[in-house]
């Protein structure tokens, strides 16, 4: 029931911010961009490297999953 309370909660905050909106008048400078670009780079190599530390774990769990084989 928390949970449910807290999401409403943020759905409340989240749709008056954007309802209720100002123009911003901000600068974004260039490197911006690459900062943005470095983050994204840095999360798929991340991604990929903690596929690659569990592969084990996710390829057991998967062929347990979905093996053709029915459990009594």
């Amino acid at each position: 029931m928390l949970k449910r309370k807290l999401s409403f909660i943020l759905f409340l905050i989240v749709t008056l911010q954007i309802v209720f909106s100002q123009n911003a008048y901000a600068y974004l400078d260039p490197g911006t961009g690459s900062y943005i670009f470095q983050v994204l780079i840095a999360v798929v190599i991340g991604g990929l490297f903690a596929i690659k530390m569990f592969w084990q774990k996710i390829k057991v769990f998967f062929s347990n999953h979905f093996s053709g084989k029915q459990e009594k």
